[in-house]
């Protein structure tokens, strides 16, 4: 069995993709799951430093490329998750041409001894998100409830059609369930609707997003129902209204507003 191959895009920045990438990573990792973070977002190359781990990268992908190394020997294990191995991207020259059949050529050649590659892409849809399209086999399409956020994915997801897929499926990012409930926001499966596309999880506005395991907030929750999703086949959505529903719903909802 060769590793799922999974580019993890978005239309716009800011949508926390990496962040979200990184966090799913380690969600399966530490689910037993042996897990490749590849960062092909060749401009901003900061997916090693999401995980922590910067200062232990001394090979990067374009190092591996042009032979100057094994792949093998640019992974970077993950400390809290031994699991996960992250691959760099270019840290020395991130303005130079990186074909995408040389990306798609080492990961195919990691994949034998993984089970997910999960492929960190550039927001947008210029010359670095098809490099990093190119080497996979599906697709998670990162947005949050804003209206420019959704009109992006929107275009990101009519230029995956072209590529043929196994599967092209939505995350929303950010999302918080207050505003749901006053109706200040569209639902998620409102959002999945007007993309067409298959909702596959939802990560609430969470601080505790950003610290791993180290809180158990709803962001990691949530995680754990995303990546279950992914191993399991399953359509399961984390419930961010519950919480603000009702009277004591009110209050928190009240209260949310003023912080």
């Amino acid at each position: 069995m060769v590793a799922r191959k999974i580019v993890i895009t978005s239309g716009k920045g800011g949508v926390g993709k990496t962040t979200l990438a990184a966090n799913l990573g380690m969600r399966l990792a530490a689910m037993g799951e042996r897990v490749v973070l590849a960062d092909a977002d060749f401009g901003l190359n900061n997916i090693d430093v999401v995980c922590g781990v910067e200062n232990a990268v001394h090979y990067d992908i374009v190092d591996v490329i042009e032979g100057r190394c094994r792949s093998r020997q640019a992974l970077v294990i993950h400390p809290q998750y031994p699991n996960l191995h992250i691959l760099a991207s270019n840290h020395t020259d991130p303005q130079k041409y990186i074909s995408p059949q040389a990306v798609r050529l080492i990961l195919d050649g990691l994949a034998p001894r993984y089970d997910f590659i999960l492929i960190d892409s550039p927001a947008g849809i210029e010359s670095g998100f098809h490099r990093a399209v190119a080497a996979a086999e599906e697709a998670l399409v990162v947005t949050t409830p804003h209206i420019s956020s959704l009109r992006d994915a929107d275009k990101v997801i009519s230029v995956l059609k072209s590529y043929q897929l196994k599967s092209v499926d939505l995350v929303i990012n950010m999302v918080r369930g207050d505003m749901i409930v006053d109706g200040e926001i569209l639902s998620p499966r409102e959002i999945s609707d007007i993309l067409k596309i298959p909702l596959l999880g939802i990560i609430p506005q969470d601080d505790t997003v950003f610290l791993g395991e180290q809180r158990r907030g709803g962001a990691q929750r949530a995680f754990k129902i995303l990546a279950g999703n992914l191993l399991k086949s399953t359509r399961k959505i984390y419930n961010t209204t519950n919480k603000y529903n009702g009277f004591f719903g009110s209050i928190r909802r009240s209260l949310k507003k003023n912080l």
